[in-house]
């Protein structure tokens, strides 16, 4: 049986300044739904198609845990989350 991922990610548009974080069980599919506004809402309506930060879970359980460990954080510690992993902010999905 071949392992499974899941990821926990952040997704900003072009200036920074509004922030998503989602999980996902397939990170380049997901990103690249965003990115062609395929998924109807928050990251539709707010142009967010930037990843600027992803990390692998064991499993969906601890992905969800982290998921709403991140999204309880404040503004600041996601952009030090942020800011750790990936300095400048770069879009990191040509990457993947």
């Amino acid at each position: 049986m071949s392992e499974r991922h899941f990821y926990v990610y952040i997704i900003t548009n072009w200036n920074n300044t509004v922030l998503y974080t989602g999980v996902t069980n397939d990170l380049k599919r997901r990103v690249y739904e965003h990115k062609e506004k395929l998924a109807e809402g928050f990251t539709k309506r707010y142009n967010l198609t930037k990843l600027v930060y992803y990390e692998v879970a064991e499993n969906s359980e601890s992905a969800i845990l982290r998921e709403k460990q991140i999204k309880a954080g404040s503004r600041q510690d996601k952009a030090e989350l942020i800011a750790g992993f990936n300095k400048s902010w770069t879009d990191l999905y040509p990457d993947l």
